[in-house]
This record gives structure tokens, C-alpha cells and sequence, in this order.
């Protein structure tokens, strides 16, 4: 299982329609791949924008397609100030 986490940024004026996109992308993804969603943003400003990040733990082979997906189809890349940057963790081994 892996861990992936989403960051971009976001213009302040475009937060409050964006939110709602992501918010209903998180609920069809809960709902179809049974995943656990999170939304985060840094909690200060720089420049007139915001960082958020989508926090997805857990997630098994294939998300990556399934997110680009449903990113594209909920329409939130309008409302961006740059690209999606996705990085991917995985659990360190426990000690023997």
C-alpha cells in the first residue's frame, strides 16, 4: 500500500469554487475506490496564494490512473495556479 499526497496552488479568489470541486471529487473517490480523502491547505498565504494538499493513505495499484481521471473530470484544473504535483510514500519496514 501507498501513501500519495497532491499539493498545487491555489489564487486566493479561486478557493471558494475550487473547494466544492474537490470536495466532490473526494466523495465519488470514497464512494467508487473506497479510498480515505483528506483536504489541506497551509495555513498562510504567500503572494495572494495558498498551498492545499489531497492526502490519499493506503491506497492499492492502479490510484494513480483513477485520480488523473477523476481530477480531469471534476474540472478543478481551471481553478490552479500552476500544476498537481503528486509524491508517493511507502511504510519503512518495522525493525526485525
Amino acid at each position: 500500500m501507498r501513501d500519495f499526497y497532491v499539493y498545487y496552488k491555489v489564487r486566493n479568489e479561486d478557493a471558494a469554487a475550487l473547494a466544492p470541486l474537490v470536495r466532490a471529487m473526494h466523495r465519488r473517490l470514497a464512494q467508487d475506490a473506497g479510498v480515505q480523502c483528506q483536504l489541506k491547505r497551509r495555513p498562510e498565504d504567500r503572494d495572494g496564494l495558498q498551498t492545499w494538499m489531497e492526502v490519499y493513505p493506503g491506497v492499492a495499484g492502479g490510484f494513480e490512473a483513477l485520480l488523473a481521471r477523476a481530477a480531469g473530470e471534476a474540472g478543478i484544473e481551471r481553478h490552479l495556479a500552476g500544476p498537481r504535483r503528486l509524491e508517493i510514500f511507502t511504510d519503512l519496514p518495522p525493525c526485525a
